[in-house]
């Protein structure tokens, strides 16, 4: 069971910290915002330290994430391509309808040589 805890740390972790760089914040500025000292909240990002309910609640408000995403329910391996992606979706539901198509087309400029 040590084990399935500190893979839960690691995934917690890992979104905490793509989180974290998506809002365009260091761990010094994190930390200022939510008063945890700077060391507290790279240990908990490299999943070194357990975060508390009420730190993970912090967290997903600062970065505007949803808790359940920060706290990998359902799911209990670290990916961080998946991690990224379901960060980046939830960024684009938001968009209006005109930049939405903006980012389709560049997504779709983006593609392989082959596709084109």
């Amino acid at each position: 069971m040590p084990d399935d805890k500190a893979e839960k740390r690691k995934l917690i972790g890992s979104r905490l910290a793509i989180a974290r760089k998506r809002a365009g914040l260091s761990q010094s500025q994190v930390a200022m915002e939510l008063k945890l000292p700077r060391p507290s909240v790279s240990e908990i990002e490299s999943g070194r330290r357990r975060v508390a309910a009420d730190e993970l609640a912090m967290f997903a408000d600062l970065y505007s994430v949803d808790m359940d995403w920060l706290a990998g329910r359902g799911e209990e391996n670290v990916d961080v391509i998946r991690d990224r992606l379901q960060l980046a979706a939830r960024k684009v539901a938001g968009l209006k309808n005109e930049d939405l198509e903006k980012v389709i087309d560049l997504l779709t400029s983006l593609g392989s040589k082959e596709d084109k």
